[in-house]
């Protein structure tokens, strides 16, 4: 069942986040106490989990920008699609791009975009299948310190 995320999931996401690319859970602090308010009170970043008997197996993050053109239409980013390695390859993850893009949808957003860092062919087929390309617009990040 997808959902958006509940005050009581931080640790349990946290945890699932060690199968995208971190490699520890941060430790409590008065910060991640605020991020994790902030993210759980902002109206235009949903955090998305797919639980199955209990338990986070899936997650990503959609989050609704303010947009002046296209008719001042918003747009929506897809961040943090991660799905437990036990649980990969039984749809968890296109469950939670599909609740994604409703929510998308639901705000009146003209577009999702996506970035991945992945380069493995099983990931890029399946961003495709979710209904992504690569073909029209070239992604540029710029990593801070």
């Amino acid at each position: 069942m997808v959902r958006e995320a509940k005050g009581q999931d931080l640790q349990e996401i946290l945890e699932l986040y060690l199968h995208l690319h971190e490699t520890d859970v941060p430790q409590e602090s008065a910060h991640l106490s605020a991020v994790w308010e902030e993210i759980l009170t902002n109206r235009r970043y949903h955090l998305l989990v797919n639980e199955v008997d209990g338990h986070i197996v899936s997650s990503c993050v959609c989050v609704i920008v303010p947009n002046l053109t296209r008719g001042v239409r918003p747009y929506a980013l897809i961040e943090n699609v991660v799905t437990r390695a036990d649980c990969r390859g039984k749809g968890y993850a296109g469950e939670c791009l599909d609740f994604a893009r409703k929510e998308a949808e639901k705000n009146g957003c003209y577009k999702i975009m996506l970035i991945t860092g992945s380069r493995e062919e099983s990931t890029l087929r399946f961003y495709e299948k979710a209904g992504y390309s690569s073909q029209g617009k070239t992604p540029f990040v710029q990593l801070l310190p």
